[in-house]
């Protein structure tokens, strides 16, 4: 993630304040006890550095067979980056990526852990391991002012994967501006070996504005007491894990995937479209291994491992099954495997477009595409009126991506619907006469019979005033106005909020 000025989420010193107050012992800080006197066996251990790697990528498997002194040095940063396209946020991270930082270390291993917390940062932060055991899990040990650093040690004990996140209070805040990643201790025997693995984690963020609403995005506190997130996300932003995000393999190869969920309060349910787990280590235990697995449930602070080798080729999505997030609200990725056919055991054609959305590849070429506009409108800030027309040119690619996700499978790529059911965008009269009533049917719906170009359709068409923002159905509506023949002056939100407005 891009480093940025920071900004502070909208929530008043004094109440951040009365918050903190509330910390348990775990979440607040600890007198210094000093260093450690370790006896002679631990210091006898050979002492490595720990890997730590962002996610997706995984550290490389423990090949020694022995316990270590591993050094673990992790830093916490607070800056402003990306969420959606056009969308920004004020992240807390563990080592510069949401989620943190993965951890690997060996059943036995004496971790001597090293946390500090940038210069940067405006509140102070800790680290809470699933993996400890001991009060607060190093909640205590590692409390840790803006400028300042802590260390504590543990030694692994169990083996399994596990999720670490931050416990100063708020506590739920903190887990929401992205504090959470995973360690994993690997049992004394190893892992049974694979070809590949992967790291993902599913988080909420709860913004002031609704799913794609542009600009700097503050935490929304009453979004999240109420457990109610515009976004919930695969490893902390929309398109993470999508197009040349995604990850790879090659047919034949087995496949790990170590997914956590941050929370701070939702439970998924997550799934492989077109993959059946070969094994998997429910809640990230290691002693029982579940077996052909469609799904898998788990629990906000919670971890599972899924293994599966891939026997064809082709796009395999990664969702939450609770759909909604992972078509509304951002908790999609893919696994993208290359290789022969096997018409055997898959003899069909690829995910078909309508099924991604805004996802399929017309989406993503919309998005690069609009991401040249905007940094070519950018670059013409101070010149001229070509910047009228680049606007617009980015507004259209901007639309294109809001009508892959939710108008493609009615109207179609070509604008000319589904005959006799729904009616034609391409050249429509009926659309293309009344810009207010566009709005108006974009927004309120429409039922019954209407004429289009000489023909009647009766059909309907559904309500999106709770799905778009005033900028996605001006975005939308400027894109279909200027497609498939079409020619028109561009929407603004302005001129779709005087129609939300409307009574009803």
């Amino acid at each position: 993630m891009k480093t940025h000025p920071l900004l502070l989420p909208s929530i008043p010193f004094l109440a951040l304040a009365l918050l903190a107050a509330r910390a348990t012992a775990a979440e607040g800080p600890s007198a210094a006890q000093g260093p450690v006197i370790l006896p002679p066996a631990v210091l006898a251990l050979p002492v490595e550095q720990a890997v730590l790697t962002s996610p997706p990528n995984v550290p490389p498997p423990i090949a020694r067979k022995h316990a270590a002194r591993v050094v673990v040095n992790l830093e916490v940063r607070e800056f402003t980056a990306r969420l959606a396209d056009g969308v920004e946020y004020t992240f807390w991270t563990y080592g510069g990526s949401v989620p943190g930082s993965f951890i690997r270390v060996r059943e036995g291993d004496v971790v001597e852990f090293f946390f500090a917390n940038h210069p940067s940062s405006k509140v102070p932060h800790n680290i809470d391991l699933h993996a400890v055991t001991g009060p607060g899990g190093g909640a205590s040990a590692t409390f840790t002012a803006p400028g300042h650093s802590s260390k504590f040690t543990f030694q692994a004990l169990n083996a399994g994967l596990y999720v670490y996140h931050c416990a100063t209070a708020p506590v739920p805040m903190h887990i929401a501006n992205g504090m959470y990643g995973l360690i994993l201790v690997e049992p004394k025997e190893g892992m049974p070996p694979v070809d590949r693995e992967f790291y993902v984690m599913q988080g909420e963020f709860y913004t002031t504005g609704r799913y794609g609403e542009e600009g700097l995005q503050a935490f929304d506190l009453a979004k999240s007491i109420d457990e109610r997130p515009p976004y919930v996300l695969f490893n902390g932003a929309v398109g993470s894990l999508v197009g040349d995000k995604a990850v790879t393999a090659k047919v034949g190869e087995k496949v790990r995937i170590y997914f956590g969920v941050g929370g701070p309060n939702l439970t998924s349910s997550f799934h492989v479209i077109g993959e059946i787990f070969d094994k998997v280590w429910p809640e990230g235990g290691t002693k029982f291994v579940q077996e052909n697995v469609q799904t898998t449930m788990v629990p906000a602070g919670g971890a599972t491992i899924v293994d599966f080798k891939v026997d064809v080729p082709g796009t395999y999505i990664l969702v939450d099954h609770s759909l909604s997030r992972a078509f509304n609200k951002g908790a999609l990725g893919m696994l993208k495997v290359e290789g022969p056919e096997n018409r055997v055991i898959y003899s069909g054609k690829e995910i078909d477009a309508v099924y991604l959305g805004a996802q399929a590849e017309a989406g993503s070429e919309a998005a690069r595409r609009e991401a040249e506009l905007q940094t070519r409108i950018a670059a013409e800030m101070k010149a001229n009126p070509v910047i009228a027309g680049l606007t617009k040119e980015a507004q259209i690619e901007k639309g294109k991506q809001v009508y892959m996700g939710l108008c493609f499978a009615c109207h179609q790529a070509d604008g000319n619907g589904l005959p006799g059911v729904f009616p034609p965008l391409a050249k429509a009269d009926y659309m293309l006469a009344d810009r207010e009533r566009a709005i108006r049917v974009v927004l309120k719906g429409m039922t019954g019979k209407v004429t289009v170009n000489g023909k009647t359709y009766d059909s309907a068409m559904p309500p999106q005033e709770a799905a778009l923002t005033d900028q996605q159905a001006a975005d939308v509506l400027t894109y279909v106005f200027n497609a498939w023949g079409n020619s028109g002056d561009a929407f603004n939100a302005g001129q779709v909020k005087s129609v939300r407005n409307e009574a009803r």
